[in-house]
């Protein structure tokens, strides 16, 4: 893109807006209409339109007492968001690796930012002269694959609802489930067994095993998955990616404070022996 092209593209209003949050740090937590102003050399009056527009997307909140203006949460939950993920590739690294080398199996690290999956980590079998196209960074649908798939099955309907009608299901292999219907029950599925088998439902010839990755709250922050060429592995070598991947999943959720809690198998109605 050359200078010209850059010129064209640049938004004047976008970074206005981005100067007025960056004018906010320890010393200056709250200022007044007027102060914002004068620290970004802007008329008192477009600074109003852009500072009641960061207010409609909670980037600032307004305090109608003091007449002053401070970040708003957007800004702390989009901040753990970056926090969350640096912190969960750094701690699941040596688990990745340990997971290569154990299965000798190409492993994932994924995350669901900005209505995308996106991959985190990575580890490729060094053996293998195949590689897998998606690497750190790429970013595919949210339903795409073995770490797609069960990352949504942990959010709550209406966000998948959300996102089904953003970005609609669509063909990628023979195997792909379009039908919505269809896809909830596959999700499910996929909460009532704790993991998720993708075979061939995003590219021919390959599959995948997945499980979640939870943090100190419970919440599913992430997913780790093994890929692999789908007529290499038979049954009983699928049983041990299973229990290898659901075990390192639960390693790198205990490093980040989750406390499992065994499900109890008293049903409802029973009652001790009197």
């Amino acid at each position: 893109m050359d200078a010209k092209t850059e010129k064209s593209f640049y938004n004047r209003s976008l970074e206005r807006a981005l100067q007025i949050l960056c004018i906010f740090n320890t010393e200056r937590q709250a200022l007044t209409l007027g102060r914002i102003a004068e620290l970004v050399k802007l008329p008192k009056a477009t600074t109003m339109r852009l500072c009641l527009t960061l207010l409609d997307y909670d980037f600032l909140r307004y305090d109608e007492q003091t007449k002053q203006y401070s970040l708003g949460l957007k800004l702390f939950e989009l901040g753990s968001v970056v926090y969350s993920t640096f912190s969960l590739q750094r701690i699941a690294s040596p688990y990745l690796t340990r997971l290569q080398l154990k299965l000798a199996k190409t492993v994932f690290l994924g995350v669901l930012q900005t209505d995308e999956l996106v991959y985190i980590d990575k580890r490729d079998d060094p053996r293998n002269p195949i590689r897998f196209a998606s690497h750190i960074g790429i970013k595919r649908p949210p339903y795409f694959g073995m770490l797609g798939q069960l990352l949504m099955a942990y959010l709550p309907e209406s966000e998948v609802d959300r996102l089904l009608k953003k970005i609609p299901l669509v063909f990628l292999t023979k195997r792909s489930i379009t039908d919505v219907a269809e896809f909830k029950k596959r999700l499910k599925a996929i909460r009532k067994d704790d993991y998720f088998i993708d075979e061939e439902g995003a590219i021919e010839g390959i599959a995948g095993i997945s499980a979640p990755i939870r943090d100190f709250t419970g919440s599913v922050i992430g997913a780790i998955g093994v890929g692999y060429i789908f007529s290499s592995v038979d049954e009983k070598e699928k049983d041990l990616i299973i229990e290898e991947v659901r075990a390192t999943a639960r390693e790198i959720s205990q490093e980040l404070g989750y406390i499992e809690v065994k499900k109890h198998v008293k049903q409802w109605g029973e009652h001790k022996p009197s």
